[in-house]
């Protein structure tokens, strides 16, 4: 008889750990990080001896398998599924386009629309057939972003069925709703799809289905600031009347998008509109005041010099605006200004007098010689490099033996426009000087002695790029090493390609980034892209760093300035390392100091640079974080100089910029301070950044 205790029964396996959707959300930050699309597996276990085999087994990892983008992207919970599919978009290899393609089937609205954009971000041709069905797709989200990445990878047959749906968009009820100057983000569904198709057929270049889709006849469908946007960038004769008709638009972005275009067009039938709007009773505004300024001096328009000139010369003014005005005076060889501009040669403030030179250099260059005999070398060394670019414009014999001296101005900074100045007319000893230059301490000046003999080729240039580049390999910066290989290029495949396979495992991402893209020119099946992964540098924070995956609270930065205090909102949740990395330098005190070196009046201000040219950031560099976030007024973003390549540099747009949209990371927004933006000028100071994280400051008070 057989009993229970009889049965020879195994007992359970013990069941899997459930993985949680904090752990699976720091698979996809590390993988995205790393620009990999999976872990790669496990090498085979070693068979130890007996005696050691009996030790207690450690505890295994996570399967390599789900530590996978083609696999989370297919994950049961649709929120790991659309965040899978931007971190495939944002590693950019095109194994990723399949499992992208596979995901624009998703039940899920918000997977599908980010499915469609992680396509655009890859930039892969082939998923072109893949994305066109979407623009008939049920949800304006899906059909929008669908027609945002044909755009981004340049589907030029795309363009007329994004025509149809813009077109369908063009008169429906959310965006016949919007005001000239309506720029709230996220929009009505309708509204969004419409603005993306219209962005799309201007990287399509595509006049003729903008045209059919926003205008009746000349007239416009809507005042809407995104049409203005698209006529103006599209760069069409044929847009003129209906920009025209725009730039009577009231409020401060349709009309300056228009000013700008007809600018671009040198379109003298809009200099009567153009020049009311410079009359102060008009109150056009800091938008519209510097795009019709900048437009003005575009088309020539001679009978702007009066008003221009009364502009610059008032000191209640907008700094900003008066530097316009002197600008566009030089531009327009204003003989009447040249009294002003020669006063403006002794401003208290650096960029003017930087400004007024060259502006003096266009309306009397003979007067420069007089200038360079009456003034003493400028104490800010942008207003000496500055005049490294004026001596250019001079005979040589007057130039050369001033820039030759130039070459050892105390400041550092200058040494690169004075370079620029010896390229420009050419002394005999050229190639002597650059390859000189090559080695200098300053990792701009090589950069800039590189670059320039990349332009020239002279002989004997390879053998002392390939020198710069293994010199500069002790560097913390990026910039010298990349521009010696950039200038190798251009020397053609037998002077560089060794050199550029080397650099595929430069110790610094950014590098590897650069020689891959450089090496593809020769050898488009190199494999360069796969071969310089993973990604070498330490990321900002932990990828399973509890405050990326869920954070709690919205942290806020507080940019002091003598001007006011400018707070912001980061953007955790679409921008973790970046939101990360500007929190941990304000933490050091990394910005405090320094002084604001770049303004461009309705675009951007921009800081975070140490060396304050530019061309200076913490020693490391973080990954691009592209995301959905629209550049609009107020919108934070990382600079750079090509892909991943961020480091401290960030700007603030004075006004929307779509052309940066999916292109630059977007890590917060403006809440409060915008006027504060509005009066920053080059050379301000930022006096402290602090961050609130919802329980402490960063750094504490």
């Amino acid at each position: 008889m057989w009993t229970a205790s009889g049965c020879a029964t195994a007992p359970p396996a013990p069941a899997e750990p459930a993985v949680t959707f904090e752990q699976k959300l720091g698979w996809i930050l590390q993988l995205e990080d790393q620009r990999i699309l999976r872990v790669p597996p496990p090498a085979a276990p070693v068979e130890e001896p007996p005696a050691r085999a009996r030790r207690r087994a450690a505890p295994s990892p996570p399967p390599a398998a789900a530590r996978d983008l083609t696999v989370l992207v297919r994950d049961e919970d649709a929120r790991l599924r659309r965040r899978a599919a931007l971190a495939i978009g944002r590693v950019r290899l095109a194994e990723g386009v399949a499992p992208l393609v596979a995901t624009l089937a998703d039940a899920d609205t918000d997977v599908r629309a980010m499915a469609a954009f992680g396509l655009g971000l890859v930039g892969d041709a082939s998923a072109e057939a893949a994305l066109l069905p979407l623009l008939q797709d049920p949800e304006p989200l899906v059909r929008g972003r669908a027609a945002e990445a044909l755009g981004l990878i340049d589907a030029k047959a795309a363009a007329a069925p994004i025509s149809a749906m813009v077109a369908e968009y063009a008169r429906s009820a959310p965006v016949a709703a919007m005001a000239p100057d309506d720029e709230g983000w996220p929009a009505a569904a309708e509204a969004g799809a419409f603005k993306l198709g219209l962005f799309a057929l201007v990287r399509l270049r595509a006049f003729d289905p903008l045209a059919t889709a926003v205008l009746d006849g000349s007239r416009p469908v809507t005042t809407w600031w995104p049409v203005a946007f698209a006529l103006q960038r599209i760069d069409d004769p044929r847009a003129a009347p209906a920009l025209r008709q725009m730039l009577e638009t009231k409020g401060r972005y349709t009309p300056a998008f228009a000013a700008r275009g007809l600018g671009g067009l040198r379109d003298e039938a809009a200099v009567p509109a153009l020049l009311a709007m410079l009359d102060p009773a008009a109150a056009a505004g800091l938008e519209v005041t510097t795009q019709a300024i900048r437009a003005l001096a575009q088309i020539g328009a001679s009978g702007a010099a009066a008003p221009l000139i009364a502009l610059a010369a008032d000191p209640r003014n907008h700094p900003n605006l008066r530097l316009e005005a002197v600008t566009a005076l030089g531009t327009l060889q204003a003989s009447d200004a040249l009294t002003l501009v020669q006063d403006l040669l002794t401003d208290a403030w650096p960029a003017m007098r930087s400004t007024a030179l060259q502006a003096l250099a266009a309306i009397d260059p003979g007067s420069i010689v007089f200038v360079l005999a009456s003034l003493e070398p400028d104490r800010d060394w942008r207003v000496r490099a500055t005049m490294a670019g004026v001596l250019a414009g001079l005979p040589q014999e007057i130039a050369l033996p001033r820039l030759r001296a130039m070459l050892d101005d105390e400041d550092r900074r200058v040494r690169p426009a004075v370079l620029g100045a010896l390229v420009r007319i050419k002394p005999p000893d050229l190639a002597e000087i650059l390859v000189t230059q090559l080695e200098e301490p300053d990792f701009v000046v090589r950069a800039t002695a590189a670059r320039h003999l990349g332009e020239l080729r002279p002989e004997g240039a390879a053998a002392a790029l390939r020198e710069a580049y293994t010199n500069a390999v002790p560097d913390s910066a990026y910039e010298a090493r990349a521009a010696a290989l950039a200038a190798l290029a251009e020397l053609g495949p037998g002077e560089a390609v060794e050199t550029l396979k080397t650099a595929l495992g430069d110790k610094d991402w950014a590098v590897r980034v650069r020689a891959a893209e450089l090496l593809e020119r020769f050898d488009a099946e190199a494999g360069a892209a796969e071969a310089i992964r993973p990604v070498p540098n330490v990321p900002p924070a932990p990828y399973d760093d509890a405050a990326l995956a869920a954070p709690e609270f919205s942290p806020r930065a507080y940019i002091d300035t003598a001007h006011g205090t400018i707070e912001f909102e980061l953007a955790v949740l679409d921008a973790p390392q970046t939101s990360r990395n500007f929190i941990a330098l304000a933490g050091k005190g990394y910005f405090n100091g320094l002084p604001v070196h770049r303004v461009v009046p309705n675009f951007v201000v921009q800081d975070g640079d140490p060396r304050g040219d530019g061309h200076g950031g913490p020693g490391y560099t973080i990954r691009d974080e592209r995301n959905e976030r629209p550049f609009l007024r107020g919108t934070v973003g990382m600079a750079r100089s090509w892909s991943d390549t961020n480091g401290s540099q960030f700007f603030i747009t004075h006004s929307p910029q779509p052309h940066l949209d999916g292109l630059y990371t977007a890590f917060g927004h403006v809440v409060s301070g915008m006027d504060v933006v509005d009066r920053m000028r080059v050379g301000d100071v930022i006096q402290r950044v602090r961050v609130w994280d919802g329980k402490t400051w960063t750094p504490e008070d």
